[in-house]
């Protein structure tokens, strides 16, 4: 017997390690996706070690050296503002990493609260139907008919601005996308031969759900939380821009960019430019991504287009 759960453990290994590489060699071969991975990870390693990588406080005004402009250099000859610094003084390219923090976190804490909020009513929606799953779709259908930006600010202004709340509301608003999806997955799994089979079994309902069906329905929300990732930095951003987004003294990128806007016209270029810029490379690299694991996991779709 334990040479029979060793056979299969092994077996099992190695169909995992052989899907990696397969995953890793796709990688290699589409270059933008390559690049786009590249950039990500290095964000990512920079929004982790921001307190070390972060040359100055990205909060402590000097305000004789407001607005300085990039490669300004301090009395001694060496490098001080990199990308210059804003109307307070404050250090640009140190509020830009600590941005980076803020960005990630709510893009990726958003996405999982959504995440699993839309999958569990997805799923029981799909696979009990009827009263069920008229009550969690019409929620959808509310839901979808108010403009969901017009909803996050309505909710701010009710909780007030902080972290949590941010998170909170753009996570709450991402629900009815993986719920859609896990609802149509469930349909179309339910009736195939190993639920059967499982029914027959006398197995509960709770198993043959998150047991059996959310395993085959887990890469197509792989993908959409890859494309979300990116519709909610942009939302934070927005959100920061109008100024109900986290508390001014924690540096995010929309922030940066609604402190910036009064120089724009100033010929002060480069205080709206770097944060815009980590916002559309940093989407544009989630965007990629989702592109390129949409088409993996489902060839189908490539020959499609």
């Amino acid at each position: 017997m334990s040479e029979l759960q060793s056979t299969s453990n092994d077996r099992i290994s190695n169909e995992n390690s052989s899907s990696f590489l397969k995953l890793l060699i796709a990688l290699i071969k589409n270059k933008w996706a390559l690049i786009s991975v590249f950039w990500l990870f290095f964000i990512i390693i920079v929004a982790i070690f921001a307190s070390e990588i972060s040359p100055l406080d990205p909060n402590k005004n000097h305000i004789m050296e407001r607005v300085s402009p990039p490669l300004t250099l301090d009395k001694k000859g060496d490098m001080k503002y990199l990308i210059g610094s804003d109307a307070l003084g404050r250090d640009g390219l140190s509020r830009l990493i600590y941005g980076a923090q803020v960005s990630l976190l709510v893009g990726f804490s958003a996405v999982f609260i959504g995440g699993v909020i839309g999958t569990l009513l997805g799923i029981f929606a799909g696979y009990y139907g009827r009263l069920v799953d008229d009550i969690i779709m019409r929620l959808a259908d509310i839901q979808l008919a108010f403009p969901f930006i017009l909803l996050a600010i309505l909710f701010l202004i009710v909780l007030g601005e902080g972290l949590i709340n941010l998170i909170l509301v753009l996570g709450v608003g991402q629900w009815v996308t993986y719920a859609r999806i896990a609802r149509a997955q469930t349909i179309s799994q339910k009736e195939k031969e190993y639920v059967e089979a499982a029914k027959a079994l006398g197995v509960n309902n709770l198993s043959i759900m998150f047991g059996s069906i959310l395993p085959n329905i887990f890469a197509p929300l792989i993908v959409i939380a890859s494309f979300n990732v990116a519709s909610v930095i942009l939302a934070e951003a927005a959100l920061s821009f109008l100024g109900l987004g986290v508390p001014p003294q924690i540096p995010t990128w929309g922030a940066m960019l609604a402190e910036s806007r009064d120089h724009i016209f100033a010929k002060r270029w480069w205080l709206p430019f770097f944060p815009g810029m980590a916002i559309l490379i940093t989407v544009l690299a989630f965007n990629i991504v989702g592109d390129w694991l949409r088409d993996y996991l489902d060839p189908r779709l490539k020959e499609i287009e």
